[in-house]
């Protein structure tokens, strides 16, 4: 992880970015965006891409008060912290991770391009 001493960039900010609720695997299929309710998202906020030493972070933030919903630290790409779907290039799947380092359920949004 970073060290204390470490600034935090701001490397992207995409203002508007919505959160969808996926479905469980059930095979090792690969995600399809096109299984999700793309007419109904679960969170609409923005998305701030930051990095910290040699870790980025994809933020997850509201868009009034900045609160974070959710974040996804990315120590290399590719990885287990951002997943492709197949069917799309503008929907991705995101491993959010809590503040005691666990996973949790993955998420998807649109609009990543920085």
């Amino acid at each position: 992880m970073a060290a204390e001493g470490e600034y935090e960039s701001i490397l992207c900010v995409k203002p508007d970015v919505n959160v969808y609720r996926i479905p469980p695997r059930a095979s090792n299929r690969a995600y399809r965006a096109a299984d999700w309710k793309l007419d109904a998202p679960d969170w609409s906020g923005r998305m701030r891409i930051t990095a910290k030493g040699k870790v980025a972070y994809i933020k997850l933030e509201d868009k009034i008060s900045g609160e974070l919903f959710a974040q996804a630290p990315v120590k290399e790409y590719p990885g287990i912290a951002v997943e492709t779907v197949s069917d799309s290039s503008r929907y991705f799947v995101l491993r959010i991770q809590d503040d005691n380092d666990h996973y949790t359920q993955h998420r998807g949004e649109n609009q990543l391009t920085c």
